[in-house]
C-alpha cells in the first residue's frame, strides 16, 4: 500500500493534470475530504490522464458542489462535461440545481438534459434580438443616465433570459447597441463618473499563521465601480490601520519545542516613533536585475498608495545586494517607470547604502553565537537541507569565525570557498529558518558601490535589517514570502532592532503571460521577443509602447484589490480597463489597415473635395477634414462577393455609407489571376445630404480613406497588431517546458495600410481610435515615410483564439 505522501503526491499530480492552479491543487490535497472527492470525480469523468483546463474546472465544482444526497448520480454529470456536452458554469449550475430537486425520484436523463441546456445552441441573432429588446425597454433611461445606469443590472436580464447563452457574446453584443444608442462616451459622461461617491468595502478580520492580525477582503471587490478615478476608492481595507502600526506581537517557533515571542521593546517603539512621528512609511524595493513588469505595478500601488493614503511616505529602494546581475541601466530604468506609474518617492535609496552597518552587524552576529563561516557548496547546502543536518561548521567557535569572516572581506578566500551563515534551526519545519545565508564572497565591482566590497551579503539577511534602518511601518510583500517572515522576525530580534509590521498579500497573475524577472530575460535573450520593450512583453516599457496607460492599470489594480486570495485573472480584464481609459480621451481618426481600391465611376478623375470628420462623436467643435475624391479606399474585409442577411458591407447590388461621406452602390469589381478582388467600382449619390430629409442612409456605415490629391496614395502606415504571447493560459504551470506555450502568431505586420492626412501630424506615444479598428499607439520606429502604429486593444471586448482564460 502507498504511503500517506505517495498518496497526495499522486493526488497532486492527478489534480495538476486537470489544469488547476497549483495553489488550488495544493490546498485539494491538503483537504483530506476535497481530496477523496476530486479523485473519485476524475475516476467518474475517466481523466486520469489529465483534461483541458476549462473541463477541469468544471470537474473540480462537481467535486465541491455536488449534493450529498445526490453523489449518486454524480458519475453522470461527470461524463456529461467529459463528453462535452457541460461545457459552462451556467450548464453545470442548471445540472446540479436539478440533483438537488430530485429528493427520492429517480434520474431523468432527459430532464436532467433540459435543466443542463445539453444541446441548446443559442444564436447571435438571438442575443441580438434579447440585447435590443432589454435596451427598448429601458431607452428613456439609458438616454437620461448615459453611461452612468449600471449596465451589469440590464446585462444580467438578458443572461437570465437566455440562461446558456455565451456571457462573453451578451456583454459584446451589448455594449455595441448600446454605444450605437448614446454614442462614445463624452468629456460629461467621464467627469461624471469620476464624481461617484466610492463605496468602502467591509474587510473581515482574520488571524494569520504567525499570530498577527491581518485584515482580508475575500470579495476581491474594493473600491467604487470601474469608471471612476482609482484614487477616490479605498482598496487598502484589507491591509492594518495606522493606528495598528506597531503592534507586532508574534513567534517564532523552533523545531525543540521552543518558542520565540517577538515585539518591540518600548525603548524600540520610542526610538521609532521619534523618527517617524507615527506616519505610515512603506518602501517599494525592486532588485535592480531587469525591467519591471505589471506585477510590479501592483507592488507600487500597495507601497506608494499606502502610504499615500495614510499621508505617509514611500520610499523608493534599491535592493542592489547581487552585483553580477544588476546594471545601472535597470536602476535608470525602474526611476522612469515609478514616475510614469505617477509615484514620487519621498526618498531614493540602495540596500548597498548601508553595507557598512550591514556588516558591523554581521560581526555582531558572529560574536552572539547566531552566525558562522561555513565551507559548504550550494549542492552540498541543499543535500543537507532536504536531510536536515547541520553544517560541520555549525559549531565553529566564535573567534575562528570572526577571523575567517574579516579574511572573506579582505579578499583572501576565493569565490564560493566559503560563506557566513546564520545559526537558525537546521531541523525546522520552514526552510526558511534552516541557517540561510547571509554573507558570500563575490569578485565584482558594484554599479552602486564601486569596487570596495568584494563579499555581499543575501536578501534574507538584508532585506529586514534595512527595513529596522529606515523605520519602516509596514513591511509589504507578495504571498511568496510568507514564509520567510519567521527568519525576517528572527534576525532582527537577536540583533535586537526595530520591527516593522509585516503583511503579505497575493501577488498579480495575469493569463496567457510569464511574470518572472528570469522568463522574461530568457525572451529577450534567445530572441522570442524584440526586446524589454517589446509590446507583447507585460514589461511595464512593453505595455506603455503599446499605448497603456498608468491610469487604466492603476484602475484594473484598484479593482483587483489587495486580499491574500492567490488567483490568476484573465488578460481581458486589464484590456477591458485601457479600452475604457483609451474612449475618452483618444481622438477618433480614419484609416484601412487592409486597403481595397474602391473607384468612384460617376465623380470625374480631378475631382476633389474635403468631408469633415469629428475626433469625438458626441463632442461640438472638434473636428478635421478628410479629402474625398474618385479614388477612395475601403477594409478588403468590407466586400464581399456574395452577400448576406446580417452583413453590413459592400457586396454586389448593395450600398454602404462612407462614414461622414456619401452612400456608395455597388457596380462591378475586378480580381486578379488569384482570383483576389483588387478593385470595386460604385457609384455615389452626389445629392444625399441635400436630400436627406427625404433619404434614409443605408445601414452600413464604413470606414474608409481618399486620396489626398488625384494621382497621390494616402499616406503610408505600418499596422502592428497583436495577439497573446502565449497560447497555453497558464505558461508558467507547464514548468521548465513552459517555451512551449508561445503563441507563434502573436505578432502580425500589416505594411500596406493607409490613413488619412490628419495622422501625418502624429508624434511617438501618441493614441488613437483608428474608428472601427481598435485604439493605436504611434511606435518609435516610427520615420518620415512611415507611420508606424500598435494596435493597443480592438474596440469590443475580445478573448485570445485558443479560448477564454
Amino acid at each position: 500500500m502507498a504511503s500517506r505522501e505517495e498518496q497526495e503526491a499522486e493526488a497532486l499530480r492527478r489534480f495538476l493534470g486537470i489544469g488547476l492552479a497549483e495553489t488550488t491543487a495544493k490546498d485539494s490535497v491538503k483537504n483530506a475530504k476535497k481530496r477523496q472527492a476530486l479523485l473519485e470525480v476524475i475516476s467518474e469523468a475517466g481523466v486520469e490522464d489529465g483534461c483541458p483546463k476549462a473541463m477541469g474546472a468544471l470537474l473540480n465544482s462537481v467535486a465541491t458542489k455536488c449534493p450529498a444526497k445526490a453523489l449518486e448520480h454524480r458519475k453522470v454529470v461527470a461524463r456529461y462535461v467529459k463528453e462535452e456536452k457541460i461545457k459552462t458554469n451556467a450548464q453545470l449550475d442548471g445540472a446540479l440545481d436539478y440533483l438537488k430537486s430530485l429528493g427520492t425520484a429517480s434520474l431523468d436523463l432527459s430532464e436532467l438534459e433540459a435543466a443542463s441546456g445539453v444541446g441548446v445552441v443559442v444564436s447571435v441573432e438571438e442575443i441580438k434580438a434579447a440585447v435590443a429588446q432589454i435596451i427598448q425597454e429601458k431607452k428613456e433611461t439609458l438616454l437620461e443616465e448615459r453611461y452612468q445606469l449600471n449596465l451589469n443590472v440590464l446585462i444580467g436580464q438578458v443572461t437570465r433570459t437566455l440562461k446558456f447563452a455565451d456571457g462573453g457574446c451578451v456583454r459584446s453584443e451589448f455594449q455595441q447597441q448600446v454605444e450605437d444608442l448614446l454614442g462614445p462616451k463624452t468629456e460629461e459622461d467621464v467627469k461624471a463618473a469620476g464624481m461617484k461617491k466610492p463605496k468602502k468595502a467591509k474587510a473581515p478580520k482574520e488571524k494569520s499563521t504567525n499570530g498577527e492580525k491581518n485584515n482580508e477582503d475575500s470579495s476581491q471587490k474594493n473600491g467604487s465601480s470601474e469608471e471612476e478615478s482609482w484614487r477616490t476608492a479605498d482598496p487598502f481595507a484589507f491591509l492594518p490601520k495606522p493606528e495598528d502600526n506597531h503592534q507586532v506581537h508574534t513567534t517564532v517557533n523552533f523545531s525543540d519545542g521552543t518558542v520565540m515571542h517577538v515585539s518591540n521593546t518600548e525603548e524600540q517603539l520610542r526610538a521609532h516613533l521619534s523618527e517617524t512621528g507615527g506616519k505610515v512609511i512603506t518602501r517599494f524595493p525592486p532588485e535592480p536585475n531587469g525591467y519591471l513588469h505589471i506585477g510590479h505595478c501592483k507592488a507600487m500601488f500597495v507601497d506608494f498608495g499606502m502610504a499615500a493614503q495614510y499621508d505617509g511616505h514611500c520610499f523608493l529602494r534599491f535592493d542592489d545586494t547581487n552585483p553580477e546581475a544588476e546594471k545601472m541601466e535597470y536602476i535608470e530604468h525602474i526611476q522612469e517607470i515609478v514616475g510614469w506609474m505617477g509615484w514620487t518617492p519621498w526618498k531614493v535609496t540602495y540596500s548597498s547604502d548601508y553595507f557598512d552597518q550591514l556588516y558591523e552587524l554581521a560581526l555582531k552576529l558572529i560574536s552572539s553565537g547566531h552566525a558562522y563561516v561555513c565551507h559548504q557548496t550550494a549542492d552540498e547546502i541543499k543535500d543537507s537541507r532536504q536531510e536536515r543536518q547541520p553544517s560541520p561548521w555549525r559549531d565553529r567557535p566564535v573567534e575562528e569565525s570572526l577571523r575567517l569572516f574579516k579574511d572573506m572581506k579582505n579578499g583572501l578566500v576565493e569565490e564560493g570557498a566559503a560563506t557566513l551563515r546564520m545559526r537558525m534551526d537546521h531541523k525546522n519545519e520552514n526552510y526558511n529558518m534552516f541557517d540561510l545565508i547571509a554573507y558570500r564572497v563575490k569578485f565584482a565591482p558594484h554599479p552602486h558601490a564601486g569596487d570596495k566590497w568584494c563579499i555581499y551579503p543575501s536578501y534574507d539577511y538584508t532585506h529586514c535589517i534595512v527595513d529596522a534602518l529606515e523605520n519602516i511601518s509596514h513591511s509589504l510583500c507578495t504571498l511568496e514570502f510568507e514564509s520567510r517572515r519567521a527568519s525576517y522576525y528572527w534576525l532582527l530580534e537577536v540583533l535586537g532592532l526595530y520591527k516593522p509590521h509585516v503583511m503579505e498579500y497575493s501577488r498579480l497573475n495575469l493569463t496567457h503571460n510569464v511574470l518572472s524577472k528570469r522568463k522574461l530575460k530568457a525572451l529577450v535573450d534567445e530572441g522570442h521577443v524584440r526586446g524589454w520593450d517589446d509590446p507583447r512583453m507585460y514589461t511595464i516599457s512593453g505595455l506603455r509602447r503599446r499605448g497603456y496607460t498608468p491610469a487604466a492599470i492603476n484602475t484594473f489594480i484598484r479593482e483587483m484589490g489587495i486580499t491574500r486570495s492567490d488567483n490568476e485573472v484573465p488578460v481581458h480584464r486589464l484590456e477591458h480597463h485601457v479600452r475604457m481609459d483609451l474612449d475618452a480621451a483618444s481622438p477618433r481618426v480614419m484609416a484601412v489597415l487592409r486597403p481595397l481600391q474602391v473607384i468612384i465611376t460617376n465623380l470625374p478623375d480631378d475631382h476633389y473635395e474635403e468631408v469633415v470628420a469629428q475626433r469625438f462623436p458626441g463632442r461640438k467643435g472638434d473636428t478635421y477634414k478628410v479629402p474625398f475624391s474618385k479614388i477612395v479606399y475601403i477594409e478588403a474585409t468590407d466586400f464581399r462577393e456574395v452577400d448576406s442577411k446580417d452583413y453590413y458591407g459592400l457586396a454586389p447590388g448593395k450600398a454602404i455609407m462612407l462614414r461622414y461621406a456619401y452612400p456608395l452602390q455597388y457596380v462591378d469589381h475586378k480580381k486578379n489571376d488569384d482570383g483576389v478582388v483588387t478593385q470595386v467600382m460604385c457609384t455615389y449619390d452626389a445629392e444625399f445630404h441635400s436630400a436627406q430629409k427625404n433619404k434614409k442612409p443605408p445601414k452600413g456605415v464604413l470606414n474608409w480613406v481618399g486620396q489626398p490629391a488625384p494621382g497621390v496614395r494616402p499616406m503610408r502606415i505600418e499596422a502592428r497588431l497583436y495577439d497573446v504571447l502565449f497560447k497555453d493560459p497558464s505558461p508558467s504551470e507547464l514548468r521548465d517546458a513552459w517555451r512551449d506555450g508561445l503563441n507563434e502568431a502573436s505578432e502580425e505586420t500589416l505594411k500596406g495600410a493607409m490613413g488619412c492626412p490628419e495622422l501625418r501630424k502624429a508624434k511617438v506615444g501618441d493614441r488613437f481610435q483608428f474608428e472601427r479598428l481598435g485604439y493605436f499607439c504611434v511606435d518609435r520606429d516610427t520615420s518620415a515615410d512611415v507611420l508606424v502604429v500598435n494596435r493597443t486593444v480592438t474596440l469590443r471586448e475580445s478573448f485570445p483564439k485558443f479560448g477564454k482564460a
